[in-house]
This record gives structure tokens, sequence and C-alpha cells, in this order.
């Protein structure tokens, strides 16, 4: 037994590191970046409204984020037992029921900086607490479906946060093009989930999780994620070309024709590239929710 799962032990609590560790930092950046994209597409300077803008980082990454991930660790903590027993839970550094209560813990404060932010912004924390604890706790677990569990994280992960970002800084129901930016991009991010499970095809299948791979076969999989990440890219470009943006319309377009390079490299063996598209393919992806964010901004804001 390692240093921190013996204090653990004695003391009957977690030690701040192992905290940390079950609410995976690394995780917090993909909310936290859309919703830096909803603070962009508000039209609003950030300095305006500094306070609310921290707050809604905290809210979008350690916070309902870091929930997600606490969630997911206690209601897999028997699998993790076999597979990754070095987890915190497992491991024993998050002894007896305290993973349970830091998800609980950590859903509440979420719900109390989100409703300090508004309505909208407490509105939207209502949806991506809810479907976090979907995500992993019965009855529902959804990940363990493919089709339902990606697009959970999807929403969570890009539209909710883009959304909260926009509502915090105009103080009220955001433009109708930044709802459909939002919507647009939590589509595509449910292939870029998929990205995610081609790694564990074997085990998700003796578990019983029905990943996209494990339905649909690693092949077929992948030229879904690829189509499903590059129609609401192709959506958008065509709206912002409508909204008078088309240079911002090209730089969409330019993005995707790289991440069509990429993907017809990734196709041809998904599982071994899976990993390098989805380090390169999503850094464009994302590249180009920013730049549709600012292209957006102005008309939001009742500029163009």
């Amino acid at each position: 037994m390692d240093h921190t799962a013996l204090t653990a032990s004695l003391t009957g609590r977690p030690t701040p590191g192992a905290v940390l560790e079950l609410l995976k930092p690394i995780t917090w950046f993909a909310p936290m970046w859309a919703y830096g994209c909803g603070i962009a597409s508000s039209g609003v300077p950030a300095s305006e409204r500094w306070a609310e803008v921290l707050l809604g980082v905290i809210l979008a990454g350690p916070l309902v984020c870091g929930t997600s991930q606490a969630v997911n660790d206690w209601f897999d903590r028997h699998v993790d037992a076999i597979n990754e027993p070095n987890r915190p839970i497992p491991s024993g550094r998050i002894p007896g029921r305290w993973g349970l209560h830091i998800a609980q813990i950590w859903t509440g404060l979420s719900l109390a900086v989100a409703a300090v932010l508004g309505l909208w912004a407490f509105i939207a924390a209502i949806i991506g607490l809810a479907l976090a604890w979907a995500y992993s706790a019965p009855p529902f677990r959804l990940k363990l479906n493919g089709w339902w569990g990606n697009a959970a994280v999807g929403g969570c992960y890009e539209g909710l946060p883009w959304f909260t970002g926009a509502a915090i800084m105009a103080g009220a129901l955001p433009d109708w093009r930044i709802i459909t930016l939002a919507v647009l991009y939590s589509i595509g991010a449910h292939g870029i989930m998929t990205l995610n499970d081609f790694k564990s095809i074997e085990g998700d299948q003796r578990m019983g999780v029905r990943s996209l791979p494990v339905q649909l076969g690693a092949a077929k999989a992948a030229y879904l994620a690829c189509v499903v990440m590059a129609v609401p890219q192709i959506v958008v470009a065509g709206l912002l070309l409508s909204w008078g943006r088309p240079w911002h319309a090209l730089a969409i377009v330019v993005s995707l024709l790289a991440q069509l390079g990429l993907m017809r490299w990734f196709v041809k063996k998904p599982r071994e590239r899976a990993p390098i598209y989805n380090a390169t393919g999503t850094t464009l992806y994302v590249t180009g929710m920013l730049i549709s964010a600012y292209a957006v901004s102005s008309v939001a804001t009742g500029a163009a």
C-alpha cells in the first residue's frame, strides 16, 4: 500500500491529491474551450464581466466536468478494480463511500455557482449534471450504448458550455445563431467521442459496453465518426456564408479540407491511427469552433 492509500485508510478521508486525481483535470480543457467559444460568440468583451467569466471557467471545468469524472469512477469502481486498480477509488486512496460523496458535493457546488451566474446558466448546469449522472449511473448508464453515451458527452463537453458562456455574457437567452452553432458542434462531437472507443474494443465487448466500434465494427464506426464530424462543419460554413461572413466560412472550409485528408488516412487503419487522428483532426475541429464563434459575435450583437 502506498503512502497516500495508507493515509486514507488511517484517517478515513481521501487526501487532496487523490481527490484532484479523481476529478481528472486533463479532461477539463474541452468544456472550458467550448465555454470560451461561448464568450467569444457573445460579442461582449470578457473584461466587462471578468468575475462571471472566471466563475464560468470554474463551473465548466473543475465543477461540472469534475463531477462527471467522479460519478463515472464511482459507478465503474468494480470494473476499475480489475482493469485499473491504481485509480483513486479501487486503490483505496479514496476510501469507503467518499467517491460517491465527492460526486454529490461537487454536484451541489456546481448548482450553487451556476445559480449565481443567472437563470440560463443554472438551467444549462442542471441539464449537464443530469446527463453526467445518467451517463454513468443506473438505471440509465448511457455509456453502455455508443449512440446515447456519445451524444450525452458531446452535449456536455461542447454545446452546454458554449451556451453557458454566451448566456453569462449576454445576461439572457443567447441569440439563435449562437445556439445553432453550439448544437451543430455538439453533434459533430459525437464523432469525436467515437474516436476514443477504438482503443478498448475487446474490453468493451467483454464488459457489455456497446460502443459504436463494437456495434458496427471498426471500419464502419470510423467512417461514421468522420461523417458525423464533417457534416455539421459543412452546415456551419454555409450558415456563416449566409450571415455575411465569407472569410470565416472559407477558414472553416480550409480546416475541413485538412481534416478530410487526415480522415482518408485514419479510416484505412482506424484502430491503430485513432489516437493520432484524435490529436490532429480534433484540434482542427475545435479551432473551427473558435473561428465560427468570432464570426457570429458581431452578427449576434447586431453589428453586422
